[in-house]
């Protein structure tokens, strides 16, 4: 039996070579150094229709929803990578929020998100590093309730900082970034676990949006 903080670790791309699971590697190794455990997941692994509250009436949850509902219930934090659409977070992950978010007979609405404590982080071959859709993450957070680290990091130019399709991230300074912010949930977990003071906030901080040039 474990003591340890569990993350939850999740990008919103389900492209085989994203550079969004690439990155969030690189803060997944953050958080295990600084003593976390981390279970990584890809949303390839979760199917879900949109969602639709007439299916959900019809033929409730599939086993995808409630494999992740339990994965959640189960993490302390959240660390969540998105790539940028249009401005704005993907269907996929938008939908695995919305899904995991409803009632059903094991869990009330936004019980499974109340109080975690989430990092969040983007990239981008782009100038704005994704920029955009850490805006829309983190008020869809928000509103339920999950404490939203303030520092975020959006990686510009992420196609020139790996080497080649690898995991191998060749720039220092971003790798320093990604960790750090892997490391501060974890340690605002830990503060979280001991101290009750967290409970009286209501969820929002002002973000501090880092960009990796």
């Amino acid at each position: 039996m474990t003591n340890k903080p569990i993350i939850l670790a999740v990008a919103g791309s389900l492209r085989q070579h994203s550079f969004n699971q690439r990155v969030l590697k690189v803060a997944i190794n953050g958080a295990e150094k600084a003593g976390a455990e981390v279970i990584h997941i890809n949303l390839n692994d979760f199917p879900m229709p949109l969602y639709n509250a007439d299916d959900q009436d019809k033929f409730g949850f599939n086993e995808h929803t409630l494999r992740l509902q339990a994965l959640i219930n189960k993490a302390d934090g959240l660390l969540i990578a998105t790539p940028s659409y249009n401005g704005s977070l993907p269907a996929v992950l938008k939908n695995a929020i919305d899904w995991t978010s409803r009632t059903n007979e094991f869990y009330q609405k936004s019980d499974l998100y109340l109080g975690k404590t989430a990092a969040i982080l983007s990239a981008s071959p782009g100038s704005l590093g994704g920029i955009h859709a850490l805006f829309h993450l983190r008020d869809i957070l928000n509103s339920l309730k999950v404490h939203v680290l303030p520092n975020e990091v959006a990686v510009t130019f992420v196609d020139e900082k790996f080497d080649g399709d690898s995991a191998r991230m060749i720039e220092a300074r971003t790798k320093q970034a990604l960790e750090e912010l892997g490391q501060s949930l974890v340690e605002r977990v830990e503060k979280s676990r001991t101290k009750a003071a967290v409970s009286s906030h209501n969820g929002y901080y002002a973000p501090q949006p880092q960009w990796v040039m």
